[in-house]
């Protein structure tokens, strides 16, 4: 089930997720860096613990991860999961799959993840594989997302849990001093980043059109106030993109870039944006 489009006047752009093997060696690089440290931040990984600590996962399940980058939530799930677990990763850019075993080496998880290139529209593996399928922020990234659910329904076992956790990134917002020019750059950057950047919003009717069962829906806010790691990163690594993209003007972007790092000096940084987790089960 397809989700309705942008509107006419909005321009396609590339998401550099979408196709990233398509990327120079050094915004693969940047995109890599910017995954390591989103999964440092406190505030990032409260909100995958929140939806993680509703998985009833059987001893020795088997896990599956979606568009697992460097690896860094198969990584927490190995980790912070009391049971013993196996967690699969599949991504499509195979410099994202080695950099993520050489973080499950360097972490001493290598016993308990397995990285490989694959594409979440097809899924290389058997029907009723996994105990659960999580989808971390990569729906909003993916060419269709019905299709990625679809794939995500046959590998797991009946009664088996999906997640989607996602941001609607039509309400990411920063602090600017003219609210148009904000309100205009952040969204050009939620275009830039995200190929789907409202897909929560048609989550719950995507889920059931495939057969899905919701059992649970967590809502979570992200802010920063005052200082921010987090969405400065997302800012810093995309900026060049969105200039790229020309969904705004480039002296708009400089403008606003620059104020959100006087923010940060002057201890005044304001930025925000709304998530979901879509918990899941496949019908038994």
């Amino acid at each position: 089930m397809a989700i309705p489009a942008d509107p006419p006047s909005i321009p396609p752009v590339r998401d550099p997720h979408r196709f990233i093997n398509d990327l120079d060696p050094d915004d693969i690089q940047r995109l890599i860096e910017r995954l390591e440290s989103r999964g440092r931040e406190p505030a990032f990984t409260r909100l995958f613990e929140n939806y993680a600590s509703r998985l009833l996962l059987p001893k020795n399940a088997r896990v599956l991860e979606m568009g697992s980058g460097t690896g860094v939530i198969a990584r927490l799930l190995a980790s912070t999961t009391g049971r013993q677990i196996h967690v699969t990763g599949i991504d499509q850019s195979p410099v994202l799959v080695e950099a993520a075993k050489q973080f499950a080496c360097d972490g001493k998880l290598e016993d308990r993840l397995a990285f490989e290139v694959g594409d979440a529209h097809a899924l290389q593996f058997a029907s009723g594989h996994f105990d659960a399928v999580i989808a971390h922020t990569v729906i909003s990234h993916v060419t269709d997302p019905g299709a990625v659910l679809k794939e995500a329904y046959r590998v797991l076992k009946p009664t088996g849990t999906l997640v989607v956790f996602d941001g609607d990134y039509a309400s990411l917002t920063y602090g600017f001093d003219d609210v148009e020019i904000g309100r205009s750059v952040a969204w050009a950057l939620a275009r830039t980043v995200f190929n789907n950047p409202v897909v929560m919003r048609h989550m719950s009717r995507l889920l059931e059109a495939v057969g899905f069962e919701l059992t649970e829906i967590l809502s979570d806010l992200m802010s920063e106030i005052g200082q921010g790691s987090y969405f400065l990163s997302m800012a810093d690594t995309y900026t060049s993109l969105m200039a790229e993209s020309g969904l705004v003007p480039k002296a708009d972007i400089d403008a606003w870039i620059s104020a959100q790092h006087k923010a940060i000096e002057e201890d005044r940084f304001f930025a925000s944006c709304n998530y979901y987790s879509f918990i899941a089960r496949r019908p038994g």
